[in-house]
């Protein structure tokens, strides 16, 4: 082909002009091989030569910003560039199909991907013989989307991507490149606009923060050793299983010597001894999912398919899970998708529109936390939430989701006055395409992953939150019990002088302890904001406080619900939670911080060996009271109950510092009652009053039993009392 042909054969100007300025829409249209004619942009090339097995073809520069023609090699062929006294090759990633099949662009189209996370995002794969990473970014809107990295200067005219019409994907398959190499998305608007290059939505890891590029990493490639844990999982977490969990925040669970963050491998190290000599069931980690700003918690992430990289890359998060799964411990990951942050890196206005988020301020921006809120009613944001869920569950091994702040989502005008929020279209404030989304991933999650369950934080009156779907309800398995935590809370807060005129707050919340599976939640929330530690929000001096909070805790293990209780607790840390520091573990020096360390251990030890503690914990059937009218003398006596041949547990809670011999309990059965928890013994820092060993019931009927028990009750206790046979 002679220069005058290569020259006809040339785009139109405005084509050239479009890619040597970045705005063209369609570059595949332009660049690469044409009717015989190969066109290539390389802007930092004097020369470009194709290669081909057949031989070499010089390309002719016309123009002087890098664009190049000429005759077109038959097959494969590869480019060579010299700029000055530098050469060097590589492909041309416009000579290479699309990657995404016809399948997938219409699951995508319809937002019923259910592994979405297959197709978007950056993947190494090998294409037409040739390795590489498959990128592909959902942008409906944008006139032109760009891969930039090192890999091309953060040039976006150098990798332009081709758009799929149907599900407004752009995808690119760039040669030469693989795993480590950091990325991120130039997207021009419709409107022309050059927007702040983006991170990858569906990116598996991102640089360390304040950085915010995405890193090519594929999906998780850990050879998993979890089997064992796998196959009992369901009975594991199953309604009727004992649930203890351990809530922990990584940044600041434990520090280095120096204060530095530890990697997942030494949290492993740490954290899996630990959780398992304390007995808890479940860990459960506050966020993990990448976020620009370490003082939301990981509340406000952009990275939803990303593990922080904060303490390491995602296999070692993965090595975590798999070293948890080892011990027996479930692992549960907050998850967010409620709201996303404003950063400009991240989801908002991704292509120039409001794509992810509401365009009406009074449906998408929430005041409280000056975030954007999901616009669940679009398929393809509500397919995308839900293939984050399935994601942690597949890749991650994840075993529960406990979803934040869905009070936040249930209501239109939560959190908003008169004139601030946008009726449904029946005129009511319920989030209707929230529910509905809800209910989906809640199916998927069942549906995909037997055993696996999700967990609701949920502060209103919402009904059937943990009932399934197909009996009307939202089909989490266990909602968060909040009336619970703080109407006991205020109780053990009150001077125990004035605790006989709220009794009510311990005995109210059983009116409704069984209209949902209930959590009972002492989670980070409640030690932050001025509130104060556990310990420091206990009523009395120094010993009573000590005192209250183990009376409190045995109260907590012996009601109805799993039970959950933020990292310090289990120790009475003193400070309140700052997520900048560690723990004060040095305060396991002191005789009392480690006397209710030893109490969370054994209270989780009986919790687990006592079945009635625990089998009916979702069951009215499970508690009986046999006397909450003693408000007097602020003493709680009731019993819970297996639905096996288990023997009951007998539970009373002398909630003033007044001592009371001869106290006297009707027992349900006659005979030898041993105490086998008593949160005043000497070794957790009590007083060491109560009922050592055995005691024998009397003929005295009492509390509408035939016989009862006559007891010792020690001062701001809990005790608990189990028949000989069972102890």
């Amino acid at each position: 082909m002679n220069d005058s042909a290569i020259l006809n054969d040339a785009p139109a100007t405005s084509d050239i002009e479009a890619i040597l300025r970045g705005n063209h829409h369609d570059p595949f249209a332009v660049l690469g091989r044409h009717h015989g004619t190969l066109r290539v942009f390389s802007p930092q090339a004097a020369e470009v030569t194709a290669l081909s097995p057949s031989g070499e073809v010089p390309l002719q520069r016309i123009h002087p910003e890098g664009f190049f023609t000429g005759p077109a090699p038959e097959g494969a062929y590869r480019l060579r560039m010299r700029a000055g006294e530098n050469t060097w090759e590589a492909e041309d990633p416009y000579r290479f199909g699309p990657v995404m099949g016809e399948m997938d662009e219409y699951l995508l189209a319809e937002g019923s991907h259910r592994r979405l996370y297959d197709k978007l995002g950056a993947h190494p794969v090998t294409h037409e013989g040739i390795e590489g990473v498959a990128f592909a970014v959902w942008a409906p809107n944008a006139r032109r989307v760009s891969v930039v990295g090192p890999f091309n200067a953060w040039d976006g005219r150098r990798h332009p991507m081709r758009k799929r019409i149907g599900p407004g994907i752009w995808e690119l398959f760039v040669p030469g490149i693989g795993r480590g190499e950091t990325y991120k998305y130039e997207i021009v608007s419709a409107h022309g606009e050059r927007l702040p290059l983006k991170t990858d939505p569906v990116g598996f890891s991102q640089e360390q923060p304040p950085e915010t590029a995405s890193i090519v990493e594929g999906l998780n490639r850990h050879e998993w050793q979890d089997g064992d844990w796998m196959s009992v999982r369901a009975a594991r977490q199953d309604r009727k299983a004992p649930i203890s969990i351990y809530e922990v925040h990584l940044g600041s669970w434990r520090r280095g010597a120096e204060a530095e963050i530890l990697d997942y491998g030494t949290m492993a190290d740490l954290l899996v001894p630990y959780v398992t000599r304390m007995g808890f069931t479940h860990i459960e980690f506050l966020p993990v999912s990448e976020h620009p700003f370490t003082g939301s918690w990981g509340y406000q992430p952009v990275g939803l398919f990303a593990p922080t990289s904060r303490f390491g890359d995602p296999e070692a998060f993965a090595r975590l899970v798999d070293r948890l799964h080892a011990a027996e411990i479930g692992v549960i990951l907050d998850w967010v998708p409620a709201h996303f942050p404003s950063d400009a890196h991240g989801l908002a206005r991704f292509d120039g529109t409001s794509l992810y988020e509401h365009a009406d301020p009074r449906q998408g921006f929430h005041q409280d936390w000056n975030t954007l809120i999901y616009n669940f009613g679009r398929r393809e944001v509500s397919n995308f939430l839900q293939s984050s869920a399935l994601y942690w569950l597949d890749r991650f091994h994840v075993d529960a989701l406990r979803v934040d702040a869905v009070a936040s989502m249930l209501y239109l005008d939560y959190s908003r006055k008169d004139g601030e929020w946008v009726p449904n279209e029946f005129g009511g404030n319920e989030n209707l395409e929230a529910i509905s989304f809800l209910k989906d991933v809640n199916e998927r999650v069942r549906q995909d992953h037997p055993g696996a369950i999700t967990i609701a934080e949920e502060s209103t009156a919402f009904p059937k939150v943990s009932r399934p779907v197909n009996d009307g309800g939202l089909g989490f398995n266990f909602k968060w019990n909040m009336g619970w935590m703080h109407d006991t809370l205020g109780y053990f807060r009150r001077d125990p002088l004035h605790r006989k005129h709220h009794q009510h707050d311990l005995t109210f919340g059983l009116v409704y302890a069984f209209s949902e599976d209930f959590v009972l939640p002492l989670s980070h929330d409640e030690v932050v904001h001025g509130k104060g530690s556990l310990i420091r929000q206990m009523a009395g001096d120094r010993w009573q406080k000590f005192a209250n909070l183990r009376a409190y805790f045995g109260f907590m293990w012996t009601q109805p619900g799993k039970k959950l209780i933020f990292m310090g607790g289990e120790f009475a840390q003193d400070r309140e939670w700052n997520h900048d520091q560690s723990l004060d573990w040095h305060l396991l020096e002191d005789p009392m911080h480690e006397g209710v360390q030893s109490l969370v251990a054994d209270l989780n030890r009986v919790y687990r060996d006592q079945p009635a503690l625990h089998r009916l914990d979702c069951d009215p059937a499970g508690f009986e009271w046999i006397d909450a009218s003693d408000t007097e003398n602020s003493v709680l006596v009731y019993l819970r109950k297996s639905d096996d041949d288990a023997p009951p547990c007998l539970v009373i809670c002398n909630l003033t510092p007044t001592p009371h011999h001869d106290y006297r309990v009707g027992a349900p059965l006659p005979g030898l009652w041993r105490e086998v928890m008593n949160t005043d013994e000497a070794r957790y820092g009590g007083s060491n009053l109560g009922n050592h060993g055995l005691v024998a019931t009397d003929e005295a009927p009492w509390h509408g039993r035939d016989q009862s028990l006559s007891l010792t009750l020690p001062p701001l206790s809990t005790i608990i009392l189990v028949p000989e046979a069972a102890a």
